[in-house]
C-alpha cells in the first residue's frame, strides 16, 4: 500500500480529525489532570533543602526536574509545534542549585502554565499536523504525534523520578488515586 498522504484514498477527512482530537484530549488528561497536580502535591510536601538535594554529582535534584521538564515541553510543543520562539537553555536546567533559583510554588506555576499552554497548542493540531514532520533540537526530525508522544513519555518518566524520590525522602503513601 502507498501512503498518500494523511487519509487512506476515498476516506473522509472526519476519523482522522477524530483521532487527533482523541489524542490531544488523552496529551490533556495525562499532562494537566494526571502527572502536574501528582507532582505539585510531591512538591508541596518538601522544603526547599530537599526540593535542591542532589544524591550525588551525577543525579539531578527535583527542582532541576522540574525545570527540566518545563524547558522540554516548551522547546517541543510550544516552540516546535506551536511556533513559538525557542530559547532553551537546557544545560541551565541542570546546573541550578536551590541558592539561587525561583521558590517552589514559582517553578510549579510556570509548569503548570507551559503545560497548560502546550495542551492548547495540541488541542489546535489538525490531522495533518499530527502528520507532518517537523524538526525538533535542531536534529529530530519528528512528525507532530510523535513529538506529542515524545513529551508524554518523556513527562512520565521524570515524574516517576520525582514521586520516587518524594516517598523515599517523606516515607509516604503518595495516594496518586485520590487526587
Amino acid at each position: 500500500m502507498v501512503w498518500l498522504g494523511p487519509y487512506a484514498p476515498g476516506m473522509s477527512a472526519a476519523p482522522a480529525e477524530a483521532l487527533a482530537r482523541a489524542i490531544a484530549a488523552e496529551f490533556r488528561r495525562r499532562m494537566l489532570d494526571e502527572y502536574v497536580p501528582r507532582i505539585e502535591r510531591c512538591v508541596r510536601m518538601l522544603g526547599h533543602a530537599e526540593l535542591w538535594h542532589r544524591e550525588n554529582a551525577r543525579s539531578n535534584s527535583i527542582g532541576n526536574l522540574l525545570l527540566h521538564l518545563e524547558g522540554n515541553v516548551r522547546q517541543w510543543v510550544l516552540a516546535g509545534l506551536g511556533g513559538i520562539g525557542d530559547g532553551r537553555d537546557r544545560a541551565a536546567e541542570f546546573a541550578a542549585s536551590g541558592a539561587a533559583t525561583a521558590a517552589s510554588a514559582t517553578l510549579l506555576r510556570r509548569l503548570r502554565e507551559t503545560v497548560a499552554e502546550s495542551c492548547d497548542i495540541v488541542d489546535r493540531l489538525s490531522a495533518g499536523d499530527m502528520l507532518a514532520t517537523r524538526t525538533f533540537q535542531r536534529k529530530f526530525a519528528e512528525t507532530g504525534v510523535g513529538a506529542v508522544l515524545h513529551v508524554l513519555e518523556h513527562f512520565s518518566g521524570h515524574a516517576g523520578q520525582i514521586y520516587a524520590a518524594t516517598k523515599q525522602m517523606r516515607a509516604v503513601d503518595l495516594a496518586h488515586y485520590d487526587l
